[in-house]
């Protein structure tokens, strides 16, 4: 593949990408029917929070039922943080503790009673069983339509609440057009429209279902469980059993048994009622099943396909390698009479296309430890830098056995560029995850999986593979349907439901004490609910009943950030001598190019970046990146344990760079971030020159080629070296605009000496990591 091989697609892509960066306004197209969505006329509006506060016995006292601030927030640490029931409860056996802190309960059996029978109920489980197979199965379950009330009517998702399909467009010529959130996709316009003919006015709730199975003990007799996982904006819904069916000899049998046991327990049925909204208004709203999210053996058991079959289109099994294989979705017509023999109601609106893209599972795989060898990954893995964004295997990676899907997106960020000589190309496992994408960014992911099928052949030359006929690499063919229908993959992607297997399984099963777990852990699970729910209507009287209304904005790939360094230097008055010895800043007073009249400066050691609240969500800020520069220091752990030295990369704008693209910017490296004393400053810069407030010794690397590498998409980079001697300046701290994680660019063998510590000045050879996050991505790309 030659250097102009990508050049026209890599300035589309960029351009394409760019206008969305750069969109300062997003032409929104209403749906036609102005009734779709409305409240029903003549309906009072009701206040969800006194409603809530009416089932309070003493309104006067503000953390009722519980006598006072101190009670309420013991009773917030014991349900969301504490030690387990006995634990607490024999702490507050110890005499004079529950009367000292005026306590309303002496015991946890008593704090249970007044959660129990005093805060209003969140949805209720239900039991029921079921026999599979000759076996009875005990199933714990909600009622659908009450979580689904529980999250409608919530206040705090009131002012994010969207009741009716739009069209967003790039421009007022309507040409590109944008998808992000669900409302934004055409599945939701089509089924306004197809509901209007029957229902005129009525209100769509998409229904998002997953179920995972995770194990939750390491003793013997393994409990397994399904479970629609919970936080915030989701809900538990069900815990449901699984089973060997060891009795059952057949393995066919076996496996039709589990399935059979999986849909028994899953029988739906949905109707429109009348539904109060989180800010009080009465809609007419029908929750209607929009997406199955699931990875693939609960593909299967939703769809009940044939393992290595897709669930969501007939293409052979033998052709699932193919890239051009012609294919059509599964018939619905066919599923829907198929449904309808076992009466599960009204299947007008049920599409067979709900099965989502799985992209924690379908493209975190691979098999490049066969291609370079597990021991060769694994030195490379050790050696590589620090960064905010990457977590350091040391111990490597090709050994690592249940690896979370955390742990697959972080070894995602760095495995192309430890094996880069494996020649592994292609963008697909970025590109589908972007938050917004349009009409002319869409056609990129067929480009990036073209560019997969073009090369995978080296797997099937190496032994690694004997063919690709395999559903998870097939199912990336549907991403962009997918997308045009219910919006970007973010909104029903598994690596967020996968998280809670620990919130609402683990978490709940350790709380037990193992012998009818699934009462116990129902009952933690409602006590903390409750907890979490009376916590808001709390803050809501706390704060005058004066509720937050954000401004909602639509999604973009926009990456607003905010730069911060301490209020306080990490050391003050630092030498400069100090400064060469420890932080390695060999040409400080040299890089000034100015005679420094002082001696010392004030240091710092980290320069961090918030998060800027874009979408109008009101979330708090929380760190997305940072930049460490500290010289070796004396650890607290055990004594004479140093700590290593770290100074990191960064990304440093001239002033000229742009939302995409490297022109303008150039890589340094960071050994030391300093400000003057006012004095100082005003005598090296002129009284009509606003002075930098903090200000950064870096040496550079050599200005960025006019494009990066065609076979693996990253640019590569060489220390600046004039005369022997590494190349430094002073900046502004202003001009940084972000870490950057270097890849040193490995021998065929690793060197030895190379450590993760040290090969920022061992190596002098470098690619930028373009994949650690989505900014690095459309940047450096």
């Amino acid at each position: 593949m030659d250097d102009d091989s990508n050049g026209p697609d890599r300035e589309s892509r960029q351009d394409a990408e760019r206008q969305i960066l750069e969109q300062d306004k997003v032409h929104i197209v209403p749906y036609p029917d102005s009734r779709a969505g409305k409240p029903i006329t003549q309906s009072k509006v009701r206040d969800v929070n006194v409603t809530y506060g009416s089932s309070i016995s003493d309104m006067e006292n503000l953390y009722s039922p519980f006598s006072s601030q101190m009670d309420w927030e013991i009773v917030q640490w014991a349900k969301l943080r504490g030690p387990s029931s006995m634990a607490f409860s024999d702490l507050l056996s110890i005499d004079g503790v529950s009367e000292c802190l005026g306590l309303s309960y002496t015991n946890s059996r008593e704090l249970n009673g007044i959660i129990d029978k005093q805060l209003p109920g969140c949805p209720k489980f239900q039991w029921e069983q079921v026999i599979v197979a000759g076996e009875a199965f005990d199933i714990y379950y909600r009622d659908v339509l009450e979580c689904i009330k529980a999250l409608f009517g919530d206040p705090d998702f009131a002012d994010y609440l969207v009741f009716a399909p739009q069209r967003h467009y790039m421009d007022d010529d309507e040409t590109v057009r944008l998808y992000s959130d669900m409302h934004t996709g055409r599945w939701w316009w089509n089924t306004q429209k197809k509901l209007d003919e029957q229902r005129p006015g009525a209100t769509i709730i998409p229904v998002i279902i997953s179920t995972d199975k995770t194990q939750v003990t390491m003793f013997q007799n393994k409990l397994q469980i399904h479970r629609k996982p919970s936080q915030c904006a989701h809900v538990l819904l069900a815990y449901l059993p699984t089973t060997c069916f060891e009795h059952i000899t057949n393995k066919a049998s076996r496996h039709r048994s589990a399935a059979n046991l999986y849909h028994a327990c899953m029988a739906p049925g949905l109707d429109g009622l009348a539904m109060w909204s989180g800010d009080g208004i009465l809609h007419c709203c029908h929750p209607l099943f929009a997406c199955f999210i699931g990875d693939y053996p609960e593909q299967v058991l939703a769809t009940t396909v044939k393992t290595m079959e897709c669930p969501k289109c007939d293409i052979p099994p033998d052709e699932l390698e193919s890239h051009t294989a012609p294919f059509e979705l599964c018939n619905l017509h066919a599923i829907l009479d198929a449904l309808a023999t076992i009466d599960v109601g009204d299947l007008e609106f049920v599409q067979p296309i709900a099965i989502t893209p799985d992209i924690l599972h379908q493209l975190y795989q691979g098999w490049l430890a066969q291609a370079c060898g597990p021991n060769e990954i694994d030195a490379r893995c050790r050696r590589l830098p620090p960064n905010h964004h990457i977590c350091l295997f040391m111990k490597g990676i090709t050994g690592l056995s249940h690896v979370s899907g955390a742990e697959h997106a972080q070894i995602c960020c760095f495995l192309l560029g430890v094996i880069i000589d494996a020649r592994l190309p292609g963008n697909m496992s970025s590109t589908p995850q972007y938050p917004c994408h349009s009409s002319e960014t869409l056609p990129l992911l067929d480009e990036a999986l073209t560019l997969f099928h073009d090369n995978k052949q080296i797997f099937v030359d190496l032994g690694i593979r004997n063919h690709f006929n395999l559903p998870k690499p097939h199912a990336t063919r549907h991403y962009i349907s997918m997308i045009r229908f219910f919006g970007t993959t973010d909104n029903y992607n598994t690596e967020y439901t996968e998280r809670l297997h620990i919130n609402l399984a683990k978490d709940a099963y350790r709380a037990t004490n193992r012998k009818d777990e699934f009462i116990q852990m129902m009952q933690w699970l409602k006590h903390k609910e409750k907890i979490m729910r009376h916590a808001k209507f709390i803050h809501w009287r706390l704060h005058n009943n004066t509720p937050h209304h954000p401004h909602p904005q639509p999604a973009s790939l926009s990456f607003d950030r905010t730069q911060t360094l301490a209020k306080h230097p990490s050391a003050k008055a630092v030498p400069f001598r100090t400064l060469i010895s420890d932080y390695g800043a060999m040409y400080f007073p040299l890089a000034a190019n100015v005679h420094l009249p002082f001696h010392s400066v004030a240091v710092y050691h980290k320069i961090k970046w918030l998060s800027v609240d874009a979408r109008g969500h009101g979330d708090p800020l929380i760190t997305v990146d940072s930049v460490h520069v500290m010289p070796c220091r004396t650890g607290t752990r055990r004594k004479n344990d140093a700590l290593p030295a770290r100074f990191d990369t960064a990304l440093i704008n001239n002033g000229t760079g742009q939302s995409v693209g490297v022109e303008g910017y150039r890589v340094g490296q960071i050994w030391a971030i300093f400000s003057m004393r006012e004095r100082d400053a005003q005598f090296l810069f002129p009284p009509t020159h606003q002075p930098p407030k903090h200000l950064a010794y870096i040496e550079w690397f050599r200005p960025f080629s006019s494009t990066p590498d065609p076979r693996h998409g990253m640019y590569k980079i060489t220390c600046l070296v004039h005369s022997g001697e590494r190349v430094a300046s002073i900046i502004p701290v202003s001009n940084i605009v972000r870490s950057i994680h270097l890849i040193p660019k490995f021998r065929p063998v690793a060197p030895c000496h190379w450590t993760s510590n040290n090969v920022l000045e061992e190596c002098d050879t470098f690619f930028v990591n373009c994949y650690i996050d989505r900014h690095s991505f459309v940047t450096l790309q």
